[in-house]
């Protein structure tokens, strides 16, 4: 991955640190982002930290603006950015959290894909991996919210990738289930971890969707789902 720009939105989450790590680790030039991030974050003389809110439009083409004036270009986007709500039915959901959902899940996808779309399909082999969730296949109770906005990402993501095959670009989106971040442990402290997903799992994923191997593989839906069943 020497060589190559690549942009992780949320890098300093529980995903997000995996995936920027991977990428350092195979050579890549990485600029991390999130609502508040440090260059701290990460010990590598190739991470920039940029700080940005994603569901503003100005923002995030700022956002790509300062990636390609320092940098000269983008090569990868991974979005890892997300949130989750839920214990509410469908009738018993607020106008707050339904809006924050689709801010958090789908807003931010749709306004970083605008932003980095006409950069990624310059370089003749884009790439972009989104983080999805299994909710979005798999609609459970007391999470409609989610669940919708994380099914209307993946079908912003194949949208994008059916319109960008001509520039060589590939957009694919990962869903995995349950992974084991420390946010989660707190949330569901009597739950068997062992059966969750590994970030690192995920991550490897990624790096390997962002890879010239990778290359045929556009459009996809991937389920992560570990061992929960």
């Amino acid at each position: 991955m020497q060589g190559r720009v690549v942009l992780v939105t949320g890098a300093n989450g529980g995903l997000g640190t995996s995936v920027t790590q991977a990428f350092l680790e195979a050579g890549a030039t990485v600029v991390g982002t999130s609502r508040k991030i440090q260059g701290s974050e990460f010990r590598s003389s190739n991470f920039i930290a940029i700080a940005a809110e994603l569901s503003k439009r100005e923002s995030a083409k700022s956002l790509v603006d300062q990636v390609v004036g320092r940098l000269g270009k983008l090569d990868i986007l991974v979005h890892t950015v997300g949130g989750f709500a839920g214990g509410q039915s469908v009738a018993e959901t607020d106008d707050e959290t339904f809006q924050r959902m689709m801010d958090m899940n789908l807003n931010s996808t749709f306004q970083i894909l605008r932003a980095t779309i006409p950069v990624l399909r310059k370089t003749g082999a884009g790439r972009i991996v989104a983080i999805g969730s299994r909710a979005a296949l798999e609609p459970g109770a007391n999470v409609g919210a989610y669940g919708a906005s994380k099914a209307a990402m993946v079908s912003l993501i194949r949208t994008v990738a059916a319109e960008n095959k001509d520039a060589g670009m590939t957009a694919n989106a990962i869903l995995p289930g349950t992974m084991d971040t420390p946010s989660n442990r707190v949330a569901m402290p009597k739950a068997d971890f062992s059966k969750w997903v590994r970030t690192e799992t995920v991550a490897g994923l990624v790096v390997w969707l962002a890879r010239d191997a990778g290359k045929d593989v556009n459009g996809a839906v991937i389920p992560v789902y570990g061992m929960e069943g």
